[in-house]
Protein backbone atom coordinates (compact mmCIF):
# COMPACT_ATOMS: atom_id res chain seq x y z
CA UNK A 1 0.00 0.00 0.00
CA UNK A 2 1.39 3.38 -1.03
CA UNK A 3 2.24 5.70 1.87
CA UNK A 4 0.25 8.94 1.97
CA UNK A 5 2.47 12.01 2.11
CA UNK A 6 0.74 14.92 3.82
CA UNK A 7 1.58 18.44 2.74
CA UNK A 8 1.47 22.06 3.91
CA UNK A 9 -0.50 24.45 1.71
CA UNK A 10 -0.99 28.20 1.68
CA UNK A 11 -3.94 30.17 0.37
CA UNK A 12 -2.89 33.71 -0.55
CA UNK A 13 -5.91 35.99 -0.80
CA UNK A 14 -5.37 38.64 -3.47
CA UNK A 15 -8.84 39.45 -4.74
CA UNK A 16 -9.44 42.76 -2.99
CA UNK A 17 -9.87 46.07 -4.76
CA UNK A 18 -7.65 48.25 -2.59
CA UNK A 19 -10.09 51.19 -2.76
CA UNK A 20 -8.33 52.99 0.10
CA UNK A 21 -5.26 53.37 -2.12
CA UNK A 22 -7.26 55.66 -4.42
CA UNK A 23 -5.37 54.27 -7.41
CA UNK A 24 -6.61 52.76 -10.66
CA UNK A 25 -4.99 49.43 -9.97
CA UNK A 26 -5.50 46.52 -7.60
CA UNK A 27 -3.15 47.15 -4.67
CA UNK A 28 -1.72 43.63 -5.13
CA UNK A 29 -0.20 44.77 -8.44
CA UNK A 30 1.32 48.02 -7.22
CA UNK A 31 5.08 47.78 -7.56
CA UNK A 32 7.23 47.85 -4.49
CA UNK A 33 10.94 48.17 -5.12
CA UNK A 34 10.30 47.37 -8.80
CA UNK A 35 8.19 44.23 -8.20
CA UNK A 36 4.48 43.71 -7.68
CA UNK A 37 3.40 43.41 -4.04
CA UNK A 38 1.71 40.06 -4.64
CA UNK A 39 4.97 38.65 -6.02
CA UNK A 40 6.88 39.73 -2.92
CA UNK A 41 4.29 37.82 -0.91
CA UNK A 42 4.38 34.73 -3.11
CA UNK A 43 8.19 34.72 -2.88
CA UNK A 44 8.09 34.26 0.88
CA UNK A 45 6.13 31.02 0.56
CA UNK A 46 7.59 29.86 -2.75
CA UNK A 47 11.08 29.88 -1.24
CA UNK A 48 10.10 28.32 2.07
CA UNK A 49 11.12 24.67 2.33
CA UNK A 50 8.06 23.79 4.43
CA UNK A 51 5.47 24.99 1.90
CA UNK A 52 4.42 22.37 -0.64
CA UNK A 53 1.49 24.05 -2.40
CA UNK A 54 0.45 27.63 -3.17
CA UNK A 55 -3.08 28.70 -4.12
CA UNK A 56 -3.54 32.35 -5.03
CA UNK A 57 -7.08 33.74 -5.00
CA UNK A 58 -7.55 36.50 -7.57
CA UNK A 59 -10.29 38.31 -9.41
CA UNK A 60 -11.33 36.35 -12.48
CA UNK A 61 -10.94 39.40 -14.69
CA UNK A 62 -7.31 39.78 -13.55
CA UNK A 63 -6.29 36.21 -14.38
CA UNK A 64 -4.56 37.03 -17.67
CA UNK A 65 -2.48 39.79 -16.11
CA UNK A 66 -1.63 37.61 -13.13
CA UNK A 67 -0.52 34.77 -15.41
CA UNK A 68 1.69 37.21 -17.34
CA UNK A 69 3.60 38.33 -14.28
CA UNK A 70 3.85 34.76 -12.95
CA UNK A 71 5.36 33.69 -16.26
CA UNK A 72 7.69 36.70 -16.28
CA UNK A 73 9.27 35.61 -13.02
CA UNK A 74 9.20 31.91 -13.92
CA UNK A 75 7.08 30.66 -11.03
CA UNK A 76 5.96 27.07 -11.37
CA UNK A 77 2.90 25.18 -10.08
CA UNK A 78 0.99 28.17 -8.72
CA UNK A 79 -2.70 27.29 -8.48
CA UNK A 80 -5.39 29.90 -9.09
CA UNK A 81 -8.80 30.23 -7.46
CA UNK A 82 -11.31 33.00 -8.11
CA UNK A 83 -12.38 35.53 -5.53
CA UNK A 84 -15.95 35.66 -4.20
CA UNK A 85 -18.23 38.42 -2.98
CA UNK A 86 -16.60 38.48 0.46
CA UNK A 87 -13.15 37.51 1.71
CA UNK A 88 -14.70 34.46 3.35
CA UNK A 89 -16.03 33.30 -0.02
CA UNK A 90 -12.61 33.83 -1.57
CA UNK A 91 -10.85 31.71 1.06
CA UNK A 92 -13.45 28.97 0.68
CA UNK A 93 -12.81 28.90 -3.07
CA UNK A 94 -9.14 28.48 -2.24
CA UNK A 95 -9.89 25.65 0.18
CA UNK A 96 -11.75 23.81 -2.57
CA UNK A 97 -8.60 23.90 -4.73
CA UNK A 98 -6.29 22.35 -2.14
CA UNK A 99 -4.54 19.05 -2.66
CA UNK A 100 -6.48 16.19 -1.06
CA UNK A 101 -3.42 15.30 1.04
CA UNK A 102 -3.20 18.73 2.67
CA UNK A 103 -2.65 18.52 6.41
CA UNK A 104 -1.88 22.14 7.33
CA UNK A 105 -3.42 25.22 5.69
CA UNK A 106 -2.02 28.73 6.04
CA UNK A 107 -4.28 31.60 4.99
CA UNK A 108 -2.40 34.80 4.18
CA UNK A 109 -3.14 38.27 2.86
CA UNK A 110 -1.68 38.96 -0.56
CA UNK A 111 -0.90 42.53 0.49
CA UNK A 112 1.18 41.41 3.48
CA UNK A 113 4.59 40.89 1.83
CA UNK A 114 6.89 41.07 4.85
CA UNK A 115 6.02 37.76 6.49
CA UNK A 116 9.21 35.84 7.18
CA UNK A 117 10.38 32.24 7.45
CA UNK A 118 10.37 32.38 11.24
CA UNK A 119 6.65 33.19 11.33
CA UNK A 120 5.78 30.68 8.59
CA UNK A 121 7.76 27.83 10.13
CA UNK A 122 6.51 28.51 13.65
CA UNK A 123 2.92 28.67 12.41
CA UNK A 124 3.19 25.26 10.78
CA UNK A 125 4.97 23.72 13.76
CA UNK A 126 2.46 24.99 16.31
CA UNK A 127 -0.62 24.27 14.17
CA UNK A 128 0.43 20.64 13.96
CA UNK A 129 0.29 20.56 17.76
CA UNK A 130 -2.76 22.70 18.52
CA UNK A 131 -4.79 22.51 15.31
CA UNK A 132 -5.42 26.24 15.04
CA UNK A 133 -3.44 29.42 15.59
CA UNK A 134 -2.98 33.02 14.59
CA UNK A 135 -0.03 35.38 14.72
CA UNK A 136 -0.36 38.76 16.31
CA UNK A 137 1.39 41.67 17.97
CA UNK A 138 0.60 43.54 21.17
CA UNK A 139 -1.53 46.63 20.75
CA UNK A 140 0.53 49.78 21.33
CA UNK A 141 -2.31 52.26 21.78
CA UNK A 142 -5.05 52.37 24.37
CA UNK A 143 -8.27 50.94 22.90
CA UNK A 144 -11.71 52.17 23.93
CA UNK A 145 -15.26 51.09 23.11
CA UNK A 146 -17.20 54.10 21.84
CA UNK A 147 -20.92 54.55 21.15
CA UNK A 148 -22.53 57.81 20.03
CA UNK A 149 -19.16 59.54 20.36
CA UNK A 150 -18.95 58.65 24.05
CA UNK A 151 -16.50 56.26 25.68
CA UNK A 152 -18.26 53.26 27.19
CA UNK A 153 -15.24 51.28 28.28
CA UNK A 154 -11.46 51.32 28.24
CA UNK A 155 -10.04 47.91 27.41
CA UNK A 156 -6.98 46.41 29.09
CA UNK A 157 -4.18 46.89 26.59
CA UNK A 158 -2.15 43.96 27.92
CA UNK A 159 -5.03 41.63 27.02
CA UNK A 160 -5.29 42.81 23.40
CA UNK A 161 -3.42 41.84 20.25
CA UNK A 162 -3.59 43.00 16.66
CA UNK A 163 -4.10 39.83 14.61
CA UNK A 164 -2.10 39.33 11.43
CA UNK A 165 -1.76 36.56 8.89
CA UNK A 166 -0.93 33.82 8.25
CA UNK A 167 -3.67 32.16 10.22
CA UNK A 168 -2.90 28.46 10.27
CA UNK A 169 -5.07 25.39 10.78
CA UNK A 170 -5.31 21.68 10.32
CA UNK A 171 -7.20 21.22 7.08
CA UNK A 172 -10.10 19.26 8.57
CA UNK A 173 -10.69 21.89 11.24
CA UNK A 174 -10.72 24.77 8.77
CA UNK A 175 -12.98 22.92 6.36
CA UNK A 176 -15.45 22.03 9.12
CA UNK A 177 -15.50 25.64 10.32
CA UNK A 178 -16.27 26.95 6.86
CA UNK A 179 -19.00 24.41 6.17
CA UNK A 180 -20.62 25.21 9.51
CA UNK A 181 -20.44 28.95 8.82
CA UNK A 182 -22.24 28.55 5.50
CA UNK A 183 -24.78 26.22 7.06
CA UNK A 184 -25.57 28.94 9.60
CA UNK A 185 -25.31 31.78 7.08
CA UNK A 186 -22.55 33.27 9.24
CA UNK A 187 -19.84 35.59 7.97
CA UNK A 188 -16.87 36.28 10.21
CA UNK A 189 -14.19 38.94 10.13
CA UNK A 190 -11.38 36.41 9.76
CA UNK A 191 -10.74 32.67 9.51
CA UNK A 192 -10.09 32.16 13.20
CA UNK A 193 -13.52 33.58 14.08
CA UNK A 194 -15.08 30.71 12.12
CA UNK A 195 -12.91 28.17 13.88
CA UNK A 196 -13.63 29.68 17.31
CA UNK A 197 -17.38 29.27 16.85
CA UNK A 198 -17.09 25.48 16.35
CA UNK A 199 -15.46 25.24 19.76
CA UNK A 200 -11.81 24.91 18.75
CA UNK A 201 -9.27 26.76 20.89
CA UNK A 202 -7.14 29.05 18.75
CA UNK A 203 -3.59 29.62 19.95
CA UNK A 204 -1.61 32.83 19.45
CA UNK A 205 2.07 33.18 18.60
CA UNK A 206 4.16 36.31 18.08
CA UNK A 207 3.96 38.04 14.75
CA UNK A 208 6.05 41.05 13.75
CA UNK A 209 5.42 44.78 13.58
CA UNK A 210 7.03 44.64 10.13
CA UNK A 211 4.41 42.13 8.95
CA UNK A 212 2.09 44.93 7.85
CA UNK A 213 -0.83 44.76 5.46
CA UNK A 214 -0.38 47.37 2.75
CA UNK A 215 -3.70 49.19 2.63
CA UNK A 216 -2.97 52.91 2.25
CA UNK A 217 -0.43 55.12 0.52
CA UNK A 218 1.16 55.71 3.91
CA UNK A 219 1.73 51.95 4.17
CA UNK A 220 3.66 52.08 0.90
CA UNK A 221 6.00 54.68 2.37
CA UNK A 222 6.48 52.59 5.50
CA UNK A 223 7.13 49.55 3.29
CA UNK A 224 10.05 51.31 1.67
CA UNK A 225 11.58 51.83 5.10
CA UNK A 226 11.10 48.15 5.97
CA UNK A 227 12.85 47.14 2.75
CA UNK A 228 15.75 49.47 3.56
CA UNK A 229 16.10 47.90 7.00
CA UNK A 230 15.93 44.37 5.57
CA UNK A 231 18.62 45.15 3.00
CA UNK A 232 20.88 47.10 5.35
Amino acid sequence: MKEVIFINSVIIVAGGSGSRMDMNINKQFIKLNGKEIILHTIDKFYNNKNIDEIVVVIKKEEENYFNEIIKKYNYKNIKIAYGGNERQDSVFNGIKCLNKNTEIVLVHDGARPFVDDFIINNSIKEAKKSGALVVGVKVKDTVKIVKNNEIEKTLKRDELISVQTPQTFKYEILKEAYLKAYEDNFYGTDDSSLVERIGVCVKVIDGSYDNIKITTKEDLLFSQEIIKNINS
